[in-house]
């Protein structure tokens, strides 16, 4: 059984960063609401408490029953998982004007403690708490301070029990990952055996064992998710894996013939479906983004379940879902409310009577890659740039035409290739072109035009949870800026997009 940690989610916006730094360390670890604990077995190795927009003392303040936990195993409290520890074991919590953001230096570091080990003084953490632990219960000792906040640690005694009012997750706790190596290797003993080799391994016997000899489909989009999802389970049942790519009209240019290709030296069993015109059809005159969404999936499920009920006997759909996916469609409050529809994440309709596997669900993008480098898979494929499952509908803002996905995808592979061109492509998370639904005044020649504006976007993230705009250089900006309006009939004005995720997500729609 696959030891893990388990981390408990009180709202905070870090709590996704800090699976990420236990998953760096090779460390298995799951996200769970605080208020949808699963029950303890012995993989579970240790618990984390995640910070919280709340405060201890606000009514509706996330209430967790730890009294099993801190009698079993060991247990972190980071900000408000501190608080709330020592709030309700009789400590004093409150506002108050020692309450600390940003960067701060630790000034007092107890060496012997476990978790404070080759933390040195100094140390610089980043604090992000209104609320401040003032006055600690009889048996917690303090073992860090800083110069405005005494307990910035402590430890329960007779416990393997410890709480933070410091976020190491986060790249400005210089010493962060060290200090949850401490609480993962010395406090917890978790073994650190958690690789990509070791998740193909199991993986691949776990499909065995779950699949046997049934037949499996699996959509197929040509992105780093549904790639790798196909290959590891053609590692696992070989010639029963039926994988089908269909163009919804709304591609990249040239797209599903060059995916096509890419796939045909990879041993994957792959039938390419041409629907454009049922999609784009189905989506004439809608201009509501939530609608487009919900149209594409209707119908990419019609035309899906066509082509699986052509083969005899499939008994699974897989899906190429990702860790961010299922966190997203889960709240700390209950259910999520809706930002957009996750296209991967979700029930079946009826007459599909399938049921569904998600090798990949455990995983986030980066350890995605990973696992496809573990597989072999080639580094073009594994490099591309994440690409939205609704493709270009989102991104022409508006209602959908064929002239107008013309236009974007010429306006597209112009950004693309000279990302590409430049040796700018691999540094960029994320990128595409957005068709507005505005029109501009401009000069072409000697005659007024009234044409289309385009909006460049691109992205550097780790795991799209999160994103910041790329600073590209300008000569860059200009020279493809001029090849759009030059080549592509339609078009007069280019702007790029800089805003950062959040507040803005990465696509527009």
């Amino acid at each position: 059984m696959q030891e893990k940690i388990l981390i408990l989610d009180c709202g905070s916006q870090y709590t996704q960063l800090i699976a990420r730094r236990v998953r760096e360390l090779n460390v298995y670890c799951e996200i769970h609401p605080y208020n949808a604990i699963p029950a303890l077995d012995s993989s579970i190795k240790g618990l984390i408490i995640s910070g919280s927009p709340f405060s201890v003392n606000d009514l509706d303040a996330p209430q967790i029953d730890l009294s099993e936990f801190r009698s079993k195993m060991p247990v972190l409290g980071v900000c408000y998982g501190a608080q709330y520890m020592a709030s309700k074991d009789g400590g004093r919590v409150e506002a108050s004007e020692t309450r600390e953001y940003g960067r701060a230096k630790l000034e007092e570091v107890e060496s012997a403690s476990p978790l404070l080990k080759d933390i040195p003084l100094n140390s610089q953490v980043w604090m992000s708490h209104g609320d401040t632990i003032l006055k600690i219960p009889e048996n917690f000792e303090i073992v860090a301070s800083t110069k405005d906040v005494r307990v910035a640690a402590y430890h329960v005694q007779g416990e393997d029990t410890y709480g933070i009012q410091f976020h190491p997750e986060v790249y400005h706790s210089k010493d962060g990952l060290q200090l949850i190596a401490n609480f993962l290797v010395d406090i917890c003993a978790c073994k650190q055996d958690w690789t990509p080799v070791s998740f193909v391994e199991d993986s691949i016997a776990q499909m065995r064992q779950k699949l046997g000899n049934d037949k499996v489909v699996l959509g197929l989009s040509g992105g780093v998710d549904s790639t790798v999802t196909a290959v590891l389970l053609s590692e696992a049942i070989g010639e029963n894996l039926h994988c089908i790519f269909v163009n919804n009209g709304l591609l990249r240019k040239n797209e599903f013939e060059s995916v096509l290709d890419q796939y045909k030296d990879m041993g994957l069993n792959v039938k390419g479906v041409d629907s454009s015109k049922r999609f784009l059809d189905a989506l004439a005159g809608v201009s509501d983004p939530e609608q487009k969404r919900k149209i594409i999936g209707r119908v990419f499920i019609e035309v899906f379940d066509d082509e699986a009920t052509a083969i005899q006997d499939v008994k699974w759909l897989a899906q190429g879902t990702i860790y961010p996916d299922v966190i997203e469609s889960v709240s700390v409050k209950g259910p999520s409310a809706t930002i957009k529809s996750h296209h991967n994440v979700g029930g079946l309709p009826d007459f599909m009577k399938l049921k569904v596997v998600e090798p990949m669900n455990t995983l986030f993008k980066d350890e995605v890659r990973r696992v496809g480098n573990a597989l072999g898979i080639h580094p073009d494929l594994l490099g591309r740039h994440p690409f939205p499952g609704p493709g270009l509908a989102i991104r022409i803002l508006g209602d959908i035409s064929q002239a107008k996905v013309d236009i974007l995808q010429e306006v597209d592979a112009i950004f693309i290739s000279g990302l590409k061109e430049h040796g700018l492509y691999d540094s960029v998370w994320q990128a595409g072109a957005i068709l507005l639904p505005v029109q501009s005044v401009g000069v072409m020649g000697d005659e007024r035009t009234y044409e289309q504006v385009v909006a460049l976007r691109a992205v550097e993230s780790t795991d799209g949870m999160t994103a910041d705009w790329v600073h590209l250089p300008y000569n860059f900006l200009a020279e493809i800026s001029n090849k759009i309006i030059n080549r592509v009939k339609g078009v007069n004005r280019v702007v790029y997009d800089i805003s950062s995720k959040p507040p803005a997500t990465i696509e527009w729609e």
